[in-house]
């Protein structure tokens, strides 16, 4: 008797401890979600970086013909993930997933020199806090699309870069919709997600007051890193080692609410 009730206490143990056990795993899907006037392309030394260290990496295309669009190919990104994810945006790119988020699969978001508004709020919004810096210019055609000053682009965009580096970035710019940056978020998920946000202190486009505060606003946990706007670009060892920060440790965060 003494035998079988040992049994039956050592399989209760382990069933108990299950669940836990599986929490306990460290997350290994990691999408990447680009900014305005950039492609996914800028991504390729984080990728290199965190598929070198086991992690499996899907690079969202946003087409920033619009918000909705934008959200939407970040989701069909997120619904071919395996399980758990870690959900990375840069610059408006912090918007789509301030908004995609609230996807089940999502366990912790990311923010690399990136916006995070509240429900209500836009991306240009953010801008009434702390204006941005000088260089940063956007102009805007007349069918609602911008792209940035090509005389200010290096010193607004990717100070830290080589000329021809810089060069290539601004010829190859994809147009946004103004109406991407204006558009109000409906769901916060920093609320109820636990975040991290990578501050690029050489910030071009975003003041990186701005994005210090941000930081200290949505709760996440913030790494400086000297760079400019594009500072996953050029500082790519750097941003990894958040992104995986974040996935060690999302799987025990728990993020209390925020109003």
């Amino acid at each position: 008797m003494k035998f079988r009730n040992a049994v039956l206490a050592a399989v209760a143990t382990v069933a108990v401890s299950l669940p836990n056990v599986a929490q306990a795993q460290t997350v290994t899907n990691i999408v990447l979600v680009h900014g305005a006037f950039a492609d996914g392309s800028g991504w390729k030394g984080v990728y290199d970086e965190l598929t070198s260290r086991g992690y499996r990496v899907s690079i969202v295309q946003n087409p920033l013909t619009s918000f909705e669009d934008d959200v939407a190919a970040t989701n069909r990104v997120l619904a071919r993930q395996d399980g758990p994810t870690i959900l990375v945006g840069h610059s408006y790119g912090g918007s789509v997933i301030t908004q995609a988020g609230g996807n089940e699969k999502v366990v912790g978001l990311v923010y690399v020199a990136a916006f995070a508004p509240d429900v209500g709020k836009s991306t240009l919004d953010q801008y009434a806090e702390v204006a941005p810096p000088p260089n940063f210019l956007p102009e805007e055609t007349a069918d609602g699309f911008a792209t940035l000053s090509k005389e200010k682009f290096k010193a607004g965009f990717a100070g830290d870069t080589s000329d021809a580096v810089a060069a290539f970035l601004r010829d190859s710019q994809v147009p946004v919709a103004m109406a991407a940056l204006g558009a109000r978020v409906t769901v916060a998920a920093w609320k109820t997600k636990p975040s991290w946000a990578v501050v690029a202190t050489e910030d071009g486009a975003i003041d990186p007051k701005l994005l210090r505060s941000t930081a200290r606003r949505i709760g996440a946990i913030a790494t400086e890193v000297r760079g400019s706007h594009v500072v996953f670009l050029t500082q790519p060892k750097a941003v990894a080692d958040v992104i995986e920060q974040a996935a060690k440790g999302a799987r025990s965060a728990k993020a209390p609410a925020r109003n």
